[in-house]
């Protein structure tokens, strides 16, 4: 794609797209900010920031009416925008936004006709649990059993973005694992909301078990794999943008040696966690505070969710840092806003 050109990003006050929105500002892209008038607009860049250019659009991707006039003049969209919470009171949320909102998506490219290329954000929960092994792009959810709502939202919607490639869409699907690093501390953010836990002492010791493998992915890379999922991505091919794959004892245990802090002393039984879940849950319907622990979180750590992204290396050139390198960064940014001390 050409600097100029004209690209908007759905969801670019959301930790993912806010990143991605300075990235693509200091590449020189004219981005086309879509947000909520409620959003939280801090973790934007300022208009005059970057080569580029920033212009602000206020809507909702379920309002096809404020999406489709957004996509006006565009030549690439980034639907980055979702609804990511392992629960909500309402599930039907998830469908309307994860589902709906890609729906939206391709009928405004359809409406519009200037549209080049959609890259779209899904999840490693569209592909499904890897129990005992690790997938790449030709897995697809067997759709039989769901952890959480969201991950049942994002396996259907991965579906009509591949039938929509079928029909000759140019969507280029792009799968972020666990994503973690500096930015917006929100429920996308679940390592440095697990650290922030573990470094105040609210959470004493592992979750999880040695060999529940997840896949981090750190927010820089995932938007480095974006822009070149605009560039190199083949439209209708799949591509994981994950990274190390550990545990959640690992990250904790790297955590330690960063900081020259002792590790965990002992696991938490999952089964105490899910009974913390449903404390937490029945809490949240009294305040209407999401809770950062549910019964659909336990069931995601009873799983194993491990993938390789050697497809996203050798055709868009993605290279995701280690875990402890990125570890390395996400530490010492808590700790200088004053969310954990070591």
């Amino acid at each position: 794609m050409k600097k100029k050109d004209v690209v908007l990003v759905t969801g670019a006050s959301g930790y993912l797209g806010g990143r991605l929105c300075h990235m693509l500002l200091n590449g020189g892209y004219h981005v086309k900010a879509f947000v909520r008038r409620t959003s939280d607009l801090s973790s934007l860049p300022q208009p005059t920031d970057g080569d580029g250019t920033l212009e602000f659009v206020f809507g909702d991707v379920t309002d096809y009416q404020s999406l489709l006039q957004a996509c006006s003049g565009c030549h690439v969209i980034f639907h980055v925008a979702a609804l990511v919470e392992p629960w909500l009171p309402d599930p039907s949320r998830f469908i309307s936004v994860n589902v709906g909102g890609l729906k939206n998506v391709l009928k405004a490219y359809k409406e519009t006709g200037t549209i080049e290329k959609i890259v779209y954000t899904s999840s490693f929960f569209a592909l499904g649990p890897t129990d005992g092994y690790i997938a790449d792009e030709t897995q697809t959810h067997s759709g039989k059993f769901f952890c959480t709502e969201y991950e049942k939202s994002k396996a259907i919607a991965d579906k009509v973005a591949l039938d929509a490639a079928s029909e000759g869409i140019p969507i280029v699907p792009v799968y972020p694992g666990v994503i973690y690093g500096p930015g917006k501390v929100t429920a996308g953010n679940v390592i440095a909301r697990m650290i922030i836990e573990r470094f105040n002492w609210r959470l004493p010791g592992y979750i999880g078990q040695a060999n529940d493998r997840f896949s981090f992915s750190h927010v820089d890379d995932v938007v480095d794999g974006h822009i070149a999922a605009m560039n190199k991505g083949k439209p209708g091919e799949r591509y994981l943008l994950t990274g190390e794959n550990a545990s959640f004892k690992e990250v904790f245990d790297i955590a330690a040696i960063i900081t020259h802090t002792k590790r965990p002393s002992f696991g938490i039984p999952l089964l105490i966690i899910e009974a913390y879940g449903w404390l937490s849950v029945l809490f949240s319907k009294l305040t209407g505070k999401l809770p950062l622990i549910s019964p659909p979180t336990v069931c995601v750590l009873r799983h194993q969710w491990a993938y390789s992204c050697d497809k996203a290396k050798e055709e868009l050139d993605y290279h995701p840092r280690s875990l402890k390198e990125g570890l390395s960064e996400v530490l010492p940014w808590l700790k200088s806003l004053g969310l954990i001390k070591y």
